[in-house]
């Protein structure tokens, strides 16, 4: 009876939440331009240099021009590569942590030597779309270097230009908005989640209607829950439609991905989020401060998450401390299922850590939520 008391007030809660949303025009303009022109806008970000991609290589020749090649793909262009088998390929590219991986074939060496132009494959996940157009001319220009140096040793030999054939995965003609729209609404839901709740509980306490629930037969718990499942409703239904029409028909975008699954791991993200945001709510006195208390939180978790730039060419501290918000978690899983078309038995990991993080993050939230409705009703 209590359950269904909670789940009753929790409903009517969130109902009443709507209607105060629908009644904030600069807030429905918010969630509409974030999801619509500003979409559109960032699908021409300007690309961003190279530095520490991730790669891989599956050395089939095992030579010593092998070697040196291997040794010549190095810090701070490439992080150290990480060595393979052939078998192995399909499934790191898939999982998302490799950004290139390199097919040395076997006797590469000896067709050098017999004056060949042997062919190199090269696969390129395209969804680092800068780093794809980037890296495929360094790591051309490094193999051909390597190669002429080698055969310096050989005066018989006339030095022949290596063939690197790439192949682009996940998105074959390197479109540039291809991967800026997804990535745009990966960092909106960020936004959105986290600011809709946070404002949805100062405008409670400006406006003095948390008085009038003070007063009512309501927990906090019913009072955070409703916020949460509105706020996530609004974002979710706001995504998909940015997803559904912006990215796949304004702007053409081929999404592989389930959207289905995407939406499912959008709305399990969206409780930590919005958990997030009730809890920054809790802690600003007003509006204005609470906009520039999320700036300091907006900023590192979308920059530092691996949305707009590889993890692997961040610091390892700030990979490590990074490992601990739900963004980044979320943002491999987002990836993952849109562009790579992964299925649950490849991001079921993601799932589970930001579940795990937007538990502890709602725990935090509704302490923090009891504690100051106490002191008003103290």
């Amino acid at each position: 009876m209590h359950t269904r008391g909670t789940l009753r007030n929790t409903w009517h809660l969130g109902i009443k939440e709507f209607h105060s949303l629908l009644g904030d025009w600069t807030m429905l303009f918010l969630i509409v331009f974030m999801f619509t022109g500003s979409i559109y806008a960032d699908a021409r970000a300007r690309p961003e240099s190279l530095q520490r991609a991730a790669i891989a290589i599956a050395d089939e020749d095992r030579s010593q021009l092998s070697a040196r090649i291997v040794a010549a793909l190095q810090p701070p262009q490439f992080i150290t590569p990480e060595m393979i088998e052939l078998a192995d390929i399909d499934k790191g590219m898939d999982a998302g942590r490799h950004t290139f991986v390199l097919d040395i074939p076997p006797n590469f060496q000896r067709d050098v030597l017999a004056g060949r132009s042997p062919a190199l494959q090269l696969n390129v996940d395209a969804t680092r779309q800068s780093q794809a157009q980037t890296g495929t001319g360094y790591i051309q220009r490094i193999i051909n270097d390597e190669v002429r140096a080698f055969v310096q040793g050989y005066p018989s030999v006339t030095p022949q230009a290596v063939e690197l054939v790439p192949r682009a995965l996940f998105n074959p003609n390197l479109t540039q908005g291809w991967f800026a729209a997804v990535t745009a609404i990966i960092n909106n839901i960020t936004m959105l989640g986290i600011l809709l709740t946070g404002a949805a509980l100062i405008r409670e306490r400006e406006h003095g209607t948390i008085e009038h629930l003070l007063v009512m037969p309501v927990t906090p718990l019913e009072i955070m829950l409703s916020k949460v499942w509105s706020m996530a409703v609004v974002v979710l239904v706001a995504s998909s439609f940015s997803l559904q029409v912006v990215v796949k028909i304004a702007l053409g975008v081929v999404v592989p991905g389930s959207a289905l699954l995407f939406a499912l791991g959008t709305l399990l993200y969206l409780f930590a989020a919005t958990s997030i945001g009730i809890f920054m709510g809790t802690l600003a006195r007003n509006m204005p401060q609470f906009g520039l208390m999320s700036i300091l939180v907006l900023l590192p978790l979308q920059i530092l998450s691996g949305a707009l730039t590889p993890r692997e060419s961040m610091p390892e501290l700030v990979r490590v401390l990074m490992s601990f918000a739900p963004t980044t978690h979320y943002v491999g899983l987002a990836q993952g299922v849109l562009f790579r078309d992964a299925g649950i038995a490849v991001v079921w990991p993601e799932f589970v850590m930001v579940a795990l993080i937007g538990a502890v993050f709602f725990a935090l939230a509704h302490h923090r939520l009891r504690h100051t409705i106490g002191q008003m009703q103290a």
